[in-house]
Order: C-alpha cells, then structure tokens, then sequence
C-alpha cells in the first residue's frame, strides 16, 4: 500500500447517512486523506454543523440535505456537488433504516420503507453519479452492507433483503463499468458501536460478543478505514467485492 499520508487529496466524496455512525466516521477518514466531503442526510441542521467543524479542523466540506428514497432529491443533491466542485469521484452509499419484525408481523409499509432507503436509495445514487464518472473515467462506489446480509437473523427480513441486495447491485454495476476505470465494492460491517446496536439489550450484546472470535464490537473508524481503501488507488484491481470488516463473526 502506499505510504501517502493523503491518498485521496484532490478526489471528492459524496457519503450519504453522514450525520453519523459509520457515514460520520467515513466522511472524518476521507476528509484526513485529503478529499473534499459532501455530508448528505436528511437532517439539514446536523450537517450544517458537521461541515462547519470539518472547515475548523482544515477539512473542505459541503451539506447536502438529501432524503436518498427520493430520486428528485438525489438528483439535486449530486448537481449540488457537481456545481460546487465540478466532479464526483467517490460514493459512500450508507443511508439506511431498520424496522425489524417477525416477517408474519411485518407491515407492509415497513417492509417498503427498508427497501426504498437501503437498496433503492443506492439505486439513485449510483444512478445520478455514474453518468459523471463515466465522463471522467474514474470513480469509486462503495456501498455498506451488513454481516446479516451473508449469515441471516430472526426479525430482520427487510433489512437483510435489502442488504443482500446491495451486494447484488454491487456485482451487477462493477461488471457494466469495469472498462470506465471504475469500481463498484462492498463493505460488509459486523456487530459495530454505533447508536443502532446501542440501543440493543445486554444480553442480546453478549449473546452476539459471543459468536465474534475477537471478542468485542468494532468501530466505526475501522470499517470508515476499510472503505477508504477501496476509494483509494491501491484498490484500482478490486471490483465487484465485499470486504467484511466484522472481528471473524462470519468468515467466507
């Protein structure tokens, strides 16, 4: 790997969910590499905030309100970026939701809010930049997953189909861009310290601490470093992966 202390300087960053968890985390890695960051979220206050702590740490940083279910949205968040910095390099496709039920419980309308978000706000996303990295010939697209996505979990249906979808996605996108010098990669989480596991109970955090053979949850940081390598140029032969970062909680 290269010893560049910045190896993004230059590119520019489009996370989304970036108001926190692994999207915050991702952005704060990138923004340390030398890239320009678009925070996305919906959350307008958040990210104005977010982008005025980046600018006092040396960072460049834009907030993007932007509700990724909404293709309208998507696309005036994007042209937002494009106006401001002429290019797109990088996306982080890491907005998502949870609404976990037993499937014979499961609304409807639960079952279409996951999906909407998780995989169809990928959709969007990578459909509104594609069309600028083609034109550059370059790009990075990376989008977060989850260990439930390759191993199952009761009462999780919607989020797991729609995180095993993004690993479909991924496949099919990295193999229709491949030529275009863009690649098209996974990151598959395990059980990691963000405000969604946070709100689990203390057995279900043992039980899971049990099944991880390093013995503890991961971090935000550590998957945020596992997805600036595959934005970097040392991953420019890696498409079409997914990168488990999850302390050997699954193995394949």
């Amino acid at each position: 790997m290269s010893d560049n202390p910045k190896p993004l300087q230059g590119r520019v960053a489009l996370v989304t969910g970036a108001s926190q968890g692994i999207g915050l985390a991702c952005a704060e890695v990138f923004s340390d590499a030398g890239a320009k960051v678009a925070l996305a979220s919906r959350n307008a206050e958040r990210l104005r905030q977010l982008a005025a702590e980046f600018a006092g740490r040396g960072g460049e940083a834009m907030a993007v309100t932007m509700d990724v279910g909404d293709s309208a949205a998507v696309k005036a968040g994007v042209d937002a970026v494009i106006a401001a910095w002429a290019k797109i390099d990088i996306l982080v496709n890491n907005a998502g939701l949870t609404r976990d039920n037993l499937l014979m419980r499961m609304k409807l309308e639960d079952w279409e809010a996951v999906l909407k978000v998780n995989l169809g706000g990928a959709y969007h996303c990578i459909r509104a930049v594609l069309p600028f990295m083609v034109k550059q010939r370059y790009g990075r697209i990376i989008s977060i997953a989850s260990v439930v996505a390759q191993v199952g979990n009761p009462g999780q249906a919607n989020y797991i189909a729609s995180k095993a979808g993004l690993l479909g996605l991924t496949k099919a996108v990295a193999a229709e861009v491949a030529s275009r010098n863009i690649t098209v990669n996974a990151v598959a989480p395990g059980f990691i310290d963000t405000a969604m596991t946070q709100k689990l109970s203390d057995t279900l955090r043992q039980k899971i601490l049990g099944a991880i053979p390093a013995g503890r949850v991961g971090t935000g940081r550590e998957v945020a470093l596992a997805v600036r390598f595959l934005a970097s140029d040392d991953a420019a032969y890696i498409t079409g992966h997914c990168l488990n970062v999850n302390g050997g909680m699954h193995m394949a």
